[in-house]
């Protein structure tokens, strides 16, 4: 079975994305993304699957994946049982590590761990435990300090001696053979055109594919329909604009966010982060405030 591409979305100002999940969740499935991840299992315990490797977890696993390498942890977890924290995450792009190495030398100490990533990276128990209380902390944390967090944490995986490889030596992942022809050239133009206008015919037609066709593999391999994708997306941008510009109207965020009418921007904001755009500016002013205070 082939795995489905799960799209990781670092948000503007951020260097890498950390965040929590429980179980079940949608992203538990059989799945890649171009970005590395680290995994922390804080609950539940089950098997585990990395490349060609397959192995049981408990609370206390922590694997490092490579670009593009499939991995999936399921729970042994009774039907209907929902635990509320599984797992801490934290995932960063191929371009950041470029960039911070060319900016701070010394982070080529990474670079020999990075590229065993890409066979996956089992850690021992001393560094899980140490790594573990930084991932816990900059899920929490903002600004330099959250930086400072992860370099730390970048430190201890680096420097583990009891550090092992995974997946088979002979084991190289192929993106191009999982995604199906003409998806990433979709996503692609997803990206670079996501505030205009664009049918589900026209990235068909991209793609070389009818658009029943396009239809079904594009739900495949992201998790959801093109329309789900899209306000996705568009919501996440509003949210920047939001936090980013405090004195731009909301009806000049709603269109520059891609949406043609303020009512359905306001409906899908809601539908996404419980609460209308207002009052997500609202809260994001009062944190700010008060991480001033502080």
């Amino acid at each position: 079975m082939h795995p489905d591409l799960e799209l990781v979305q670092i948000r503007q100002g951020e260097s890498f994305k950390a965040w929590v999940h429980g179980y079940p969740f949608h992203t538990v499935r059989w799945h890649f993304h171009p970005e590395y991840e680290i995994h922390h299992v804080v609950a539940t315990k089950g098997d585990y699957f990395v490349g060609d490797f397959i192995g049981a977890f408990e609370p206390g696993n922590l694997v490092l994946t490579g670009p593009n390498l499939p991995h999936n942890w399921v729970s042994d977890v009774p039907s209907g049982e929902a635990i509320a924290l599984r797992c801490r995450i934290v995932q960063f792009s191929e371009g950041f590590v470029g960039e911070t190495t060319r900016a701070l030398p010394e982070f080529a100490a990474c670079a020999d761990l990075l590229e065993r990533s890409r066979r996956g990276v089992l850690f021992g128990a001393e560094a899980t435990a140490a790594a573990g209380a930084l991932m816990e902390a900059i899920v929490g944390a903002a600004g330099l300090g959250r930086l400072a967090l992860f370099m730390s944490l970048m430190d201890v995986l680096a420097n583990d001696a009891d550090a092992r490889p995974l997946t088979s030596a002979s084991y190289l992942p192929d993106p191009s053979g999982f995604m199906s022809g003409g998806v990433n050239e979709a996503l692609a133009f997803i990206n670079e055109h996501l505030t205009q206008d664009f049918t589900e015919g026209d990235l068909a037609a991209i793609s070389g594919r009818s658009p029943s066709t396009f239809s079904r593999a594009f739900r495949r391999h992201t998790g959801m329909t093109l329309v789900q994708y899209v306000n996705r997306l568009r919501v996440n941008l509003a949210c920047q604009l939001l936090t980013s510009d405090p004195d731009r109207s909301i009806t000049d965020i709603c269109f520059s966010a891609g949406y043609n009418n303020v009512s359905n921007f306001n409906r899908q904001f809601l539908a996404q982060k419980g609460m209308s755009p207002s009052r997500f500016r609202s809260l994001s002013r009062r944190n700010q405030s008060l991480s001033f205070a502080a």
